[in-house]
């Protein structure tokens, strides 16, 4: 299944990778260099987590009343004055985050449909002595009645940014008597395939989702998205929340076309999210960007997420290269399982999304329309199934039809099944790969590519992050460099067009290796093979990735032959950026324009460019040990 671009947030952006995105089995994680921490402590090594199960509830995260009062205790506005210091304080006010939706979207619940924890150190310290945490006189830290302290390991990227806000909550959450130990891990780790937030290695743990034009969340927040040992690692519920009534409504708000309904279904699952506080809302990102003087074509939207869609369109004058800042080197580039948004953008550059999502709208990019039902290109049939069919019930769940399970009709009524045929929608779509893609050998994209694709992110081996794509579709039905896609009846995914989308893999370069080797082939993570505007010809770890223009590419010719990601630190950014020596800082490595780069701005040395995100920062809670 194309890659849902929810994704994980690394960096900066996702920031600094979501996307989701991102989201898991990728390349092996990149040897750890010694972890960023507060307090003298330093990670030498990276080790595994073992497969065992996650059933032991926190001895402190367990309790709802301290969950309620880290949430009291914690002072958005000021975690926000801290990374956007040059926004006025009705902007800084408006990117605080209430749930896991912005304010102003459309599917936001509303403040009298949701609890709201306003900052309240007073009540946050009572709801603490209420669970047995006390303060003893001239203590700092409260302790139990066992003399446990109040301590916990709170682990994020070393992102200068995240550093800066991580700070000014430690010291929020010391003021309320709870001893918070940073640990600033390498994104490497933090977000690698089998450790860090994969393995659900941390208590308290802070990163970005990248927000989007539509909310998603169903692999983020449903019971049966919790990985483990048991699953394969499967999903990106990292909390390991299971509440039924939010599972069941975030699922249902992803199963159906009308948006009435979607509202409904959205608005129940932020009742119990904050009820529950699996996870604390920040505050929205801006996104921030910045070029040097000269650089034409570069264009970053709101409602697209990789600000490279039209990297082919960049141009500096008198140069052949655009040397673009990473301050977070990818992983890998097997992006199925990497959710790194650095990964993703580096991946942009050789396999650009089929579909853009300017403007928070879609558009065909390298297929030939977006098949929604309006144009023609997808139905939503009424097929009648009968017992012991495969079917999607009223619930979102894959289920074998039968005697008790309740579904949604043809008809939108939601009935329990009693036996015989029945009659349900089904969702078919058909999508069509313009002409002329072509690899950068000269091979063009076939028909075994696209099947390819469907095979390995459907293949458990792969270690996908989650296969709720996979388990929802009937089957797929391949035309050359076409595919109609028919979804399972009862499927009413809002995103079918984009859902439906396939990666596109190299069979007569792939087509042999298992899907369990791809992660640690390097024509896979390290070097894949492109049909994008440019192809990848060096990778020096921890200096840079080299790019230079693809023959083949079917698109317009990019305007600069090379292209060069360099590694860069989150120290030297804006000196390098200033003094030439890079093109282009993007949402990967500044939050916020700093006085420095405004005031560089101003006086026409750079172009800047700030505009509203939908990523948000948010802290994980770790409900229960290994």
């Amino acid at each position: 299944m194309y890659k849902n671009r929810f994704t994980l947030a690394l960096g900066l952006l996702v920031v600094a990778s979501m996307v989701l995105a991102a989201c898991a089995p990728a390349a092996p994680a990149q040897p750890a260099e010694p972890v960023v921490v507060t307090q003298e402590v330093v990670v030498t090594e990276v080790v595994e987590v073992e497969r065992e199960a996650f059933t032991t509830p926190h001895p402190i995260l367990s309790d709802l009343k301290v969950r309620q009062a880290l949430s009291y205790c914690t002072n958005k506005a000021d975690l926000i004055k801290s990374v956007y210091v040059t926004l006025d304080e009705a902007q800084q006010a408006s990117l605080i985050m209430n749930t896991n939706i912005p304010t102003d979207h459309w599917a936001y619940a509303g403040d009298a449909n949701i609890t709201i924890y306003p900052f309240d150190a007073e009540k946050g310290k009572a709801l603490l002595d209420e669970a047995g945490w006390t303060l003893a006189e001239g203590a700092d830290f409260r302790t139990n009645a066992n003399g446990d302290e109040l301590s916990m390991q709170f682990t994020t990227t070393s992102a200068t940014f995240r550093q800066t806000w991580a700070a000014v909550w430690e010291q929020q959450m010391a003021d309320c008597g709870v001893r918070v130990v940073r640990l600033h891990a390498p994104a490497s780790w933090w977000f690698g395939d089998t450790t860090g937030l994969a393995r659900r290695d941390f208590t308290l743990g802070a990163f970005a989702w990248v927000g989007e034009a539509d909310p998603g969340g169903q692999t983020l927040y449903a019971c049966d998205q919790i990985p483990s040992p048991a699953n394969g690692w499967e999903g990106q519920n990292y909390m390991g929340w299971c509440n039924e009534t939010a599972s069941a409504a975030i699922k249902n708000a992803n199963n159906t076309l009308a948006r009435d309904d979607r509202i409904k279904h959205y608005q129940d699952f932020q009742a119990q999210f904050t009820t529950d506080i699996p996870s604390i809302p920040l505050f929205n990102r801006t996104e921030a960007l910045a070029t040097t003087a000269g650089l034409t074509g570069f264009a970053p939207t709101p409602g697209e997420p990789y600000y490279t869609y039209n990297v082919y369109d960049w141009e500096l004058p008198g140069s052949d290269t655009i040397v673009m800042g990473f301050p977070q080197e990818p992983a890998s580039l097997f992006v199925l399982v990497e959710d790194a948004y650095v990964a993703n953008v580096a991946y942009s550059l050789i396999r650009p999304l089929l579909e853009t999502s300017l403007n928070y709208d879609f558009q065909p990019n390298l297929i030939k329309e977006v098949p929604t039902i309006e144009s023609g290109s997808t139905s939503n049939n009424d097929v009648e199934i009968t017992e012991g069919s495969k079917v999607v019930d009223a619930n979102g769940d894959v289920v074998d039809l039968a005697a008790g399970v309740t579904l949604i009709n043809a008809a939108g009524e939601t009935v329990e099944y009693t036996g015989g045929p029945v009659t349900m929608k089904q969702l078919v779509s058909t999508f069509e790969l313009v002409d002329g893609l072509t690899w950068e050998d000269g091979t063009p994209v076939s028909q075994a590519d696209l099947e390819l694709g469907f095979k390995i992110d459907c293949d458990p081996e792969s270690g996908a992050t989650s296969f709720i794509l996979c388990d929802k579709t009937e089957g797929v039905e391949f035309n050359g460099t076409s595919w109609t896609y028919t979804w399972l009846p009862g499927n009413q995914d809002p995103l079918y067009f984009n859902s439906g989308l396939l990666s596109i893999y190299p069979a007569h370069v792939l087509g042999d290796v298992p899907a369990a080797e791809w992660a640690t082939n390097p024509l896979v993570a390290e070097t894949p093979l492109a049909y994008g505007p440019y192809k990848i010809v060096e990778w020096v770890k921890g200096e840079k990735i080299v790019y230079t223009a693809n023959e083949f590419w079917v698109g317009p010719a990019p305007k600069t032959p090379n292209i060069v990601i360099q590694i860069i630190t989150p120290e030297s950014q804006e000196a390098l950026l200033l003094g030439g020596e890079i093109d282009t800082l993007a949402s990967e490595a500044i939050v916020s324009p700093t006085e420095t780069l405004a005031a560089a701005a101003a006086e026409g040395k750079i172009t800047l460019y700030v505009q509203p995100s939908a990523t948000w920062e948010h802290i994980d809670l770790a409900l229960f040990l290994r």
